[in-house]
Order: C-alpha cells, then structure tokens, then sequence
C-alpha cells in the first residue's frame, strides 16, 4: 500500500514539474524587421505548439501534418526546428509569446521599438525638437535610454527635449534598449544647419560690396535699405 502511495506520489510530482512554465527571454525587434522567438529547447519528443497571447499559432508533432492557427500572425509566421520565425513585425506582434514542447510551458515576450523626431531630422540652430523612442510591450527591468553623439553630454531618457537646438546635437544619436544581458539599439542621424539670412541683412551685405557701384546702384540699395528696416 505504501508502495503504490509513493508511487502515485511520484507520477503526480513529474507530472506537475512537466506542466510548470520555464523562464523565458525578452526579445526585442523593429517594426518592418524580422525576428526569431526561441523556444527554450533544442528537441521535443511528441509535439511542439506556438501561441500569441491566447491565440493559435502553430502545432507541429513527429507524427502527422503541422497545423496552422488563423490569426493573421500565424500567417507570417513559421517553426523552425523549435523557434518561432515572424517576418514583416508589426506593432500587434508585440506581447506574450508560449511554446509548448512535450507539455512544458515556456514563456516569452516580444517588445518592439521604432524612433522618430518632431519636426524632422533637419533643425536650424535655436530652433525646438523632440525625439522620442516608442518601445511597444515594455517588459519591466528593461531600460531605454538615447545616446547622445556629444560623448560629453549625459544619456538621455526616452523622450528626449532640445530646446533649443545646437550644435553639440548634431550627429548620429542612439536609441538604446538593455533587457539584462542583452542590448538593442537604433540610430537616427540628425543634421543642425545656420538659419538662412534674413533679407535686410543680404541687402546690407550687397549693397556693402566693394564692387558695388557708386552712382543709380547706390541710391537704389539706399531705398532698399529703408524700406526693409521700417
């Protein structure tokens, strides 16, 4: 009797080690890319399945066809080996990712990241911008931070104000994402020019040419000049 207890004890114990999920990683691409997810194994004995939150994604097994869910991701997805292989990533891929190997659960997470400036990567010095890095499925202990081409200035967060722009800010910045071990990064190239002249000041210069003539040129200039310092 004893025997049979620890016996049932036993199949019950391996039977819920085999159910419990395995730490899983964090993953991080760019939308447009192509990322691989790792199950966490290298094999499986009976069966394999991918899921997206609670969606279907895919099942494979040793014996019988693969299966496909219908979800618009499993479309762009496919099984490699035990990885998950999802090109064309769009900013929904983002979440929870599930492999199943021989019943062993392990999770996964998919973040994915895109930077963008406001106005635009063209400033005039003393001009305003606001660059941002969008980080979609943000897992805690993740840190995201912009790098600066200054190597004297401090890292930023992940919005990041110039105002007012200078020249220190021109250059290739980077948008970097550490998730533990493992480091992303993204640059955005930003170019500062000087604001164009205004007209009264091109007039000014011409009009103080040595080449400029001294008789209807000059008195022309003399009224040009008046007329734009009203």
């Amino acid at each position: 009797m004893c025997s049979e207890l620890r016996l049932k004890m036993l199949v019950w114990f391996v039977f819920v080690l085999g159910a419990l999920s395995a730490a899983g990683e964090v993953f991080v691409a760019k939308v447009g890319g192509k990322v691989t997810l790792k199950c966490g194994v290298s094999s499986y004995v009976r069966s394999l399945q991918w899921y997206h939150g609670n969606d279907f994604l895919h099942s494979v097994s040793q014996r019988g066809f693969p299966r496909r869910g219908y979800v618009e991701l499993a479309r762009r997805s496919v099984v490699r080996q035990t990885n998950l292989e999802i090109s064309s990533v769009t900013e929904t891929d983002a979440g929870r990712f599930t492999c199943s190997a021989d019943g062993t659960r392990h999770e996964n997470s998919l973040s994915l990241f895109s930077v963008s400036i406001v106005p635009s990567a063209d400033l005039l010095l003393g001009s305003e911008a606001t660059l941002q890095c969008d980080v979609k499925g943000f897992i805690g202990g993740c840190e995201v931070k912009w790098r600066s081409p200054n190597v004297d200035s401090p890292e930023w967060s992940p919005t990041a104000q110039l105002k007012p722009v200078t020249s220190a800010h021109n250059g290739t910045w980077q948008c970097i994402i550490t998730c533990g071990s493992n480091q992303f990064s993204e640059d955005l190239t930003i170019t500062v020019q000087e604001p164009p002249p205004t007209t009264s000041t091109t007039t000014a210069s011409l009009c103080s040419s040595k080449d400029s003539p001294k008789t209807t040129f000059a008195i022309v200039c003399s009224a040009l000049l008046s007329y734009f310092l009203l």
